[in-house]
């Protein structure tokens, strides 16, 4: 039988109950603009009932306050960081090619390079012609191909400054997730303390899960959260949980308590990928010394967007099987036959000019030089290869075995988008390609002088002010099968002054001619007057003439709509993927706050209710608190 004062504590369990739920609407309401917070609630239930042992059976032993617990749906947050990695990407793929559109534009306003090409291949050469001897029209000549080599100048250290801030985005992206990382594990730990004595750590969580919403726009993350088991009591309940956060992958970032850092490791200048990289790129390895993987397919989010505009070359990556090995002054040599279409062409070709890093057969090493090869087969169909002079054994502790042929050689990786080293390969190879079918011409004439005619366009020498002057056994753009018959195959070695040297960033006007625009030629035989003008007019056909000069399907003129083509179209779909997954992320978000959201009007509504519900309590506690002095002081003697 329940005691006489078995209703005052049914009512006092709603009081608590009630001054509980108070509370907890006053926390909802305080943190209404706290960003990441996610709304409480508690959780109650009926107490036990009491058997009394009489007609009516058992009698209700008021309420029990279980737990105070936030409203929060996973399956939200999934779809969020999914969605997130996206919104990152294109972010940051929308903001480079904003920079990149801006430099290859030429709007009118600037001297873009359809001003400066008209320049030289119209204007300059229209008054050339019409006085073909004329120092100053000849001088204004050269004025104009220096504003060409100018612009290109310019061009190239426009991305080579893209290039660099991004890499050092890169390394303020990795800082951040370390950053990220460390907070998440102390956060495990903190969580797991406080949850082991059955409580719930909502607040600790909800920063938890601020903390991956950030973490998810840097880079592609996977949680996992599972209970700790007690091994001699399975069945125990212990409250600890082991929560694994995992990136790029399934690359193990956090565990629990613990976090693997990752730091950012410049490459040396034998290490490059690419002739146009700038120096000091970064590789990424996690603390332990192993290679994080930085070309991973499910990268995501900023990280991957940032890798591949930094290190995108639309796919076009070297890449070949071994065919031979041998020594050459010592060191390992590996013969490479390739098949690709870019690789048969050296004025395509991207390869480091300071040595770097070949993959053969899965096994990595280093190599100083280069040289490449045109031969032809049986059938008389050209062969092209390329021989790479490995490094010493500092750098190369293991030898070159014969294992290696017929496997697999690559270099750098194949990154099927166009960033910064794609469109300074484009520039690359139209400089070269133009500047040869141009000095080509211009050497075949003769001069005021009556001599042959310099070239036009050449290189600086990194080292020195010295300029490359690129003889004919420097190319094989014209060998035939007929001349592999007579002279065998041709190699071009990276010691010889072709044209391969020639970049936008040292792309320059030969300074014979700018000293003295007189060395420039004019007409074909010598015999003819100094008025004769028959070369300058084959000049002025090779802007226009596909026959004469072909990049990618158009003409010498048409340069600037092929690259630009590439870069508005980057842009425009980086931009719209960019809006569109940020629509999705905010609908996304939405859709979590409608439930873990908090909304004034359903707490005030809360309030009123839990108001009244301790005002009742409060009511009922004093009614028995009369009864019960009716009870005490007035019944009895």
């Amino acid at each position: 039988m329940p005691s006489q004062f078995f209703g005052l504590n049914i009512a006092y369990t709603g009081l608590l109950a009630n001054n509980a739920a108070l509370n907890t609407t006053s926390n909802n309401i305080a943190n209404v603009q706290t960003n990441g917070y996610s709304r409480q609630q508690v959780n109650q239930q009926a107490a036990n009932a009491l058997r009394v042992f009489q007609t009516y059976g058992c009698a209700g032993g008021g309420v029990e306050t279980l737990s105070i617990e936030r409203i929060r749906d996973g399956f939200y947050d999934t779809k969020y960081w999914n969605n997130n990695t996206r919104v990152g990407e294109y972010g940051m793929k929308e903001y480079y090619m904003k920079q990149i559109e801006t430099y290859f534009d030429d709007n009118g306003k600037n001297a873009g390079f359809t001003t400066v090409f008209d320049q030289l291949m119209v204007t300059g050469l229209e008054e050339l012609m019409k006085t073909p001897n004329d120092a100053t029209a000849k001088s204004q000549f050269v004025g104009y191909a220096g504003a060409l080599a100018e612009y290109f100048n310019g061009l190239s250290g426009n991305l080579e400054k893209v290039q660099k801030d991004i890499n050092a985005e890169i390394k303020l992206k990795v800082d951040e997730i370390n950053s990220l990382a460390g907070e998440i594990a102390t956060l495990n730990k903190q969580i797991n303390t406080i949850e082991l004595t059955g409580v719930t750590a909502n607040e600790l969580r909800d920063r938890r899960d601020l903390l991956i919403d950030q973490l998810s726009q840097i880079v592609d993350v996977q949680i996992t959260e599972t209970p700790v088991q007690d091994p001699y009591n399975p069945d125990r309940v212990t409250g600890a949980n082991r929560y694994m956060v995992k990136i790029a992958g399934g690359q193990l970032l956090v565990d629990g308590n613990e976090y693997n850092g990752l730091e950012c490791v410049a490459r040396e200048t034998w290490e490059k990928v690419n002739q146009t990289d700038i120096d000091g790129l970064y590789e990424i390895y996690w603390s332990n010394g192993q290679r994080f993987g930085l070309y991973n397919g499910a990268m995501g989010g900023a990280l991957q967007g940032l890798i591949q505009l930094r290190d995108g070359n639309n796919g076009e990556n070297f890449t070949g099987e071994v065919t031979a090995t041998g020594v050459k002054d010592g060191h390992d040599t590996v013969t490479i036959q390739v098949g690709k279409s870019y690789l048969k062409d050296l004025n395509k070709c991207n390869l480091s000019d300071s040595g770097g890093i070949i993959d053969l057969g899965n096994q990595e090493f280093y190599y100083d030089s280069w040289s490449c090869e045109i031969s032809y087969d049986d059938s008389g169909e050209p062969v092209y290869s390329y021989t790479f002079v490995l490094s010493d054994s500092e750098k190369n502790p293991l030898r070159l075995t014969n294992d290696r042929v017929g496997k697999v050689a690559s270099i750098g990786a194949s990154l099927a988008y166009q960033g910064v080293p794609y469109y300074m390969k484009q520039m690359n190879e139209w400089l070269r390609t133009f500047s040869q079918k141009f000095n080509d011409i211009m050497t075949k004439g003769y001069d005021s002088y009556g001599q042959h005619g310099a070239m036009m366009f050449t290189s600086g020498h990194a080292t020195d002010g010295d300029q490359y002057e690129f003889p004919e056994d420097g190319r094989y753009d014209n060998f035939t099968y007929e001349d592999f018959l007579m002279n065998g195959s041709l190699t071009v070695d990276m010691s010889q002054d072709s044209y391969y040297w020639m970049t936008a960033t040292n792309f320059s006007v030969f300074a014979a001619v700018e000293k003295d625009p007189s060395r420039l030629s004019n007409r074909y035989d010598a015999a003819d007057g100094v008025e004769q003008s028959d070369l300058l007019k084959d000049l002025s056909d090779l802007a226009t003439n596909k026959d004469k000069m072909t990049f990618r399907g158009c003409s010498a003129s048409e340069f600037l709509q092929c690259v630009l083509s590439d870069v508005t179209l980057n842009a425009s779909r980086a931009n719209m993927f960019s809006q569109s997954f940020q629509e999705i992320a905010n609908t996304i978000d939405n859709q979590r706050l409608s439930i873990s959201g908090v909304d004034e009007d359903e707490e005030a509504v809360n309030l009123v209710k839990y108001q009244n519900g301790y005002n009742l309590a409060s009511k009922m506690i004093q009614t028995l608190t009369e009864i019960y002095d009716r009870l005490i002081l007035e019944t009895g003697v």
